[in-house]
């Protein structure tokens, strides 16, 4: 099996670039994103960009990262104990963007390739990825357009993958310990290989393109609505509930710390301001129970 991660890692900092200029196109600030270029002590490295305070963005990062080592962390071998000991690869291009207007939702998307005994005569790898989108005030045309831009991006590759990887993204994107979805879904994959790896290779390509033209027009839609403290407030109040998914419950985050990645990098998508609230429950009737009640729950938003 020929696994190319040299035309894998064209595609990733491809995308990288790709999504920085337009996302920073879309904030209009002078500066856009600032490059970080980092090497890891045991192996690969990466390159980080950050956009904080711009017009419309409050805090975007897009990092690309390519690190090896010798040993796979627990993380990754909790269920391929198979994989135990063998030295690795892994390649991706991960993201979360949290605007400054409550209306624009915060987004979140990554793409990535996995490679246990690279170089040996059968290697294992897989792709995986998504994106998933988390409203502060919900509007039912985003929410279709979301997931009607995820549907379109997996439908060549046969029917079956859209309601599989809504599924999957519902499924994993829950703070279990509060019995709660952090956002409205997308699609997620993890461990792909059945396709082989060129077309594997291509739906993941498919995934990462999408992510674009999913998220911008939505910003675009939002990003002028008029707000104030209230709606801010209640924000940096669901801003923690993503705070508590990444840090409690994200196999990416955990991975990179337990894999001895880069700290920065790898915490880059917690949001810069957050609060957490004591017992406080949303007014009935009101805009922020609306989000609660018909948005924060697995629906069919494509159709």
């Amino acid at each position: 099996m020929n696994v190319d991660l040299p035309a894998v890692r064209r595609y990733l900092l491809d995308l990288q670039d790709r999504i920085c200029a337009e996302l920073a196109a879309e904030d209009g600030g002078a500066e856009g994103f600032r490059t970080d270029e980092w090497e890891r002590p045991e192996g690969g490295g990466g390159r980080t960009r950050l956009l904080a305070e711009g017009a419309v963005l409050e805090k975007a990062g897009v990092a690309f990262s390519h690190v090896r080592g010798s040993t796979l962390p627990p993380s990754a071998t909790a269920h391929r104990p198979e994989l135990a000991g063998k030295p690795w690869e892994a390649l991706g291009v991960s993201l979360v963007i949290h605007p400054r207007n409550p209306y624009v939702p915060t987004s979140h998307a990554n793409v990535r390739c996995f490679v246990a005994g690279a170089g040996s005569d059968a290697p294992v790898w897989w792709f995986g990825g998504g994106f998933d989108l988390t409203p502060y005030y919900g509007f039912e045309d985003d929410a279709a357009h979301w997931h009607r831009t995820a549907r379109d991006a997996v439908a060549p590759f046969g029917a079956e993958y859209y309601p599989r990887f809504k599924r999957a993204c519902d499924e994993y994107f829950v703070l279990r310990h509060r019995g709660e979805p952090r956002g409205i879904g997308g699609v997620f994959f993890d461990d792909f290989s059945e396709l082989g790896f060129e077309r594997s290779f291509a739906l993941m390509r498919a995934v990462g393109d999408a992510y674009l033209p999913a998220y911008r027009p939505i910003v675009a839609r939002r990003k002028a609505l008029a707000w104030g403290d209230r709606e801010r407030q209640f924000q940096l109040y669901r801003r923690g509930r993503y705070v508590e998914f990444n840090l409690v419950w994200d196999r990416g985050t955990l991975f990179g710390l337990q894999s001895g990645g880069r700290t920065e990098s790898i915490l880059m998508s917690l949001p810069p301001l957050v609060r957490w609230d004591y017992g406080w429950k949303p007014e009935a009737g009101s805009p922020e129970a609306r989000l609660h009640e018909l948005f924060l729950r697995p629906r069919d938003w494509a159709s």
